[in-house]
């Protein structure tokens, strides 16, 4: 009798599991979990992931491995990502425009940014400066504009790399506006900036973290800083809508995501850690400290910020026919 009862109870366990959408993972996680990161040790994508993980892993009482799978612009950490186990012990640390600019800048990639991911929260945006090199006759977004129209083909512009989002976003503001300003793609800001602080290239755009300094000693001119709002790190300088282009807005994202079919109570547990630690002032403090800031989505927010970001740079990406192979 005992024995039928016991069976009793595990059917309607299981069947109370089906009618609410699948298992349980009530134990979750039971095993180190790990974050791949798409770049080497020491980019702001890394900094990101290094800097939330610790409370995540106390809120989730387990420790979090984070591991660098660097290449092919974000790539080799995708596809290794999106044919993982879906179990929520594997996840990738997305960053945006790898995320949603790679299906269109690469001729063959094997893994979909919609179907082979599930996503699991928002973690930072991280804006992006426009600034010249002092001598360049100019104070102003529009008079970057006006020098660009009576000096075609004349000025050049220093971005970390072809298909990174300083470039894809220039090539937005030049389609905007008609300005003809070349594009000189470097690996990393470091070298871009230093070559617009040599004079070799007029202008570049960054991130504030690698503009900051150079701008407080007057090496660099900032003009606008593409984002909804000032920041605290630059508070001097007009966003982009103040400098009288609305609507240009260049801000990068990472975000975590685990493997497409991962289980749905899995995905929240993930999440909820992750937005309790982007809560803490430490992480908070930590971030602003990286140019960085916090912005929680949760899963289903996320997978419309995904969406509406491809249908909005990839046109851009076709238009200026961007590609990295």
């Amino acid at each position: 009798m005992k024995r039928v009862l016991n069976a009793a109870v595990l059917a309607g366990a299981a069947l109370a599991a089906t009618l609410a959408g699948g298992p349980s993972h009530a134990a979750f996680p039971e095993r180190p979990l790990r974050i791949v990161v798409p770049v080497p040790p020491g980019g702001i994508i890394d900094q990101v992931v290094r800097i939330i993980t610790p409370p995540m892993a106390e809120m989730l009482k387990q420790s979090i491995i984070v591991e660098n799978r660097a290449g092919a612009s974000g790539n080799i950490a995708a596809s290794y990502v999106a044919r993982s186990t879906p179990d929520g012990y594997t996840l990738l640390a997305g960053y945006s425009m790898f995320h949603v600019g790679n299906p269109v800048m690469f001729h063959k990639l094997d893994w979909d940014p919609v179907k082979d991911f599930a996503p699991v929260a928002m973690l930072v945006s991280s804006p992006h400066v426009i600034a010249v090199n002092p001598k360049l006759p100019v104070r102003t977004l529009k008079e970057l504009v006006e020098y660009a129209q009576a000096h075609p083909g004349e000025l050049n512009y220093a971005t970390s790399g072809n298909g990174s989002v300083p470039h894809i976003g220039m090539e937005l503001f030049k389609q905007k506006t008609g300005a003809q300003i070349t594009h000189v793609p470097y690996k990393g800001a470091g070298p871009a900036v230093q070559d617009v602080l040599s004079g070799n290239v007029q202008m570049t755009v960054a991130t504030p973290p690698s503009l900051a300094g150079f701008v407080t000693t007057g090496r660099l001119r900032p003009l606008a800083i593409a984002a909804k709002s000032r920041i605290p790190m630059l508070p001097d300088v007009p966003t982009t809508a103040e400098a009288g282009f609305p609507g240009f807005e260049l801000e990068a994202w990472v975000a975590l995501f685990a493997p497409a079919g991962t289980p749905k109570d899995v995905v929240a547990a993930i999440s909820e850690a992750a937005q309790k630690s982007l809560q803490t002032d430490k992480v908070k403090e930590a971030l602003a400290a990286a140019g960085v800031s916090a912005w929680y989505l949760t899963p289903a927010q996320l997978d419309t910020q995904v969406r509406k970001d491809i249908d909005y740079w990839q046109p851009v990406i076709r238009k200026a026919n961007i590609t990295v192979e």
